[in-house]
């Protein structure tokens, strides 16, 4: 209340920016991201070629990193340029879900201080006019709209810096995703288009008759 109606924006985003990084916080573990020994896994199905269409469903709903290789092997006997290209568009679709909010959280972290220089702004203008209005002999006026101010400001700035910090740990944290799942799509991607190269032993050379004496 002390920092008046301008307040109001500042604590609605306050409380879209935490609820975002709660969000945020659980959908982006790392064992919900990429389960340890999944790609292992996955790889070890793609040697037996036991695969039907419900294992892959299941695979795909499980986390980000099933969804990126059940689409591999769902296209399994293509060429590998198919394949390659599934993997690539299936990954612009993870990366947007795993980013999902993460705009709205910079966009937070961009306007906090514009709306605590607007709260400060309209703090300094009542002021002003209070003092037009009647003078300056009573010195709680000024105070009281110097106050108004200050708090916006301080407000704004409480919300900004931790919605921007938090907002580039989780693009690094998404980031890191990215590398490490792009890591376990070339290998199965490996598994599924290379095939050992089969060992030649050399040739002996023949062993020519000797000339008989003539």
């Amino acid at each position: 209340m002390a920092g008046g109606w301008a307040m109001v924006p500042i604590l609605i985003c306050s409380a879209i920016a935490l609820a975002i990084v709660l969000e945020r916080w659980w959908t982006l573990r790392r064992k919900a991201v990429l389960p340890p020994g999944l790609g292992d896994e996955v790889r070890a199905w793609a040697r037996t070629g036991k695969l039907d269409p419900r294992h892959l469903e299941t695979l795909a709903a499980g986390s980000p990193l099933g969804e990126l290789l059940a689409s591999a092997l769902a296209v399994r006997n293509r060429p590998r340029e198919l394949i390659k290209e599934r993997i690539e568009d299936t990954g612009r679709h993870v990366v947007h879900r795993m980013e999902r909010y993460l705009s709205t959280l910079g966009t937070i972290a961009l306007i906090g201080p514009l709306l605590g220089l607007f709260g400060t702004v309209i703090g300094l203008i009542r002021m002003f006019m209070e003092v037009m209005a009647g003078g300056i002999g009573d010195p709680a006026k000024m105070a009281g709209g110097i106050g108004e101010a200050l708090i916006c400001t301080a407000s704004g700035l409480t919300v900004a810096i931790p919605a921007y910090v938090l907002h580039r740990y989780f693009r690094s944290r998404v980031a890191g995703y990215c590398v490490q799942m792009e890591k376990q799509a070339t290998a199965l991607l490996d598994e599924l288009t290379l095939s050992p190269t089969p060992v030649v032993a050399p040739a002996r050379p023949r062993r020519t008759a000797a000339p008989s004496a003539g």
